[in-house]
């Protein structure tokens, strides 16, 4: 296999198949974040893509932004400050900060849902016409919170307590 030749600085520039394998990543994905500005275009060698060994750190925060449920655009503001910024730690706390109440949001109401789902596991009622889970769902948006604003509880099958 030949080397791929040296960046400017003296590194060895991978493939995009060598950046690939070292982040996991497809290729067709490294050229979707270059393509929406992601990634910087990179140099070519014969009309190849080389990428600079510091790409897999970008495709790190990229692939870590993600995890955290960034979308791209979030990830972009993060990626948009020049390297060794200070002010790209205070654009992650900005981009954190708006996003922590959306997370926090989700889980009550992932906890919410997985309640209602718990008390249907074990219900025993003889039929859906009967069952206290669907007169007034305890989960967001349902029946009597729009109308008050409140919700019903169901603390166990067959009793629905207000």
């Amino acid at each position: 296999m030949s080397n791929p030749g040296p960046d400017p600085e003296g590194a060895a520039l991978l493939t995009i198949g060598a950046l690939a394998a070292l982040t996991g990543r497809s290729a067709s994905a490294i050229r979707y974040y270059e393509q929406i500005g992601l990634l910087p275009e990179p140099v070519r060698v014969g009309g190849r893509r080389r990428y600079d060994p510091a790409t897999v750190r970008t495709l790190a925060v990229i692939e870590t932004g993600q995890r955290a449920g960034l979308a791209l655009d979030e990830i972009r503001v993060l990626l948009s400050a020049s390297p060794g910024d200070p002010a790209a730690v205070e654009q992650l706390r900005d981009v954190a900060s708006r996003k922590l109440p959306e997370v926090v949001a989700l889980i009550e109401r992932s906890e919410l849902v997985r309640g209602w789902l718990e008390l249907a596991a074990r219900c025993e009622c003889p039929d859906l016409d009967q069952c206290p889970l669907f007169d007034d769902p305890a989960l967001p948006g349902g029946p009597s919170e729009k109308r008050s604003g409140m919700r019903a509880k169901v603390d166990s099958p067959g009793r629905v307590v207000a």
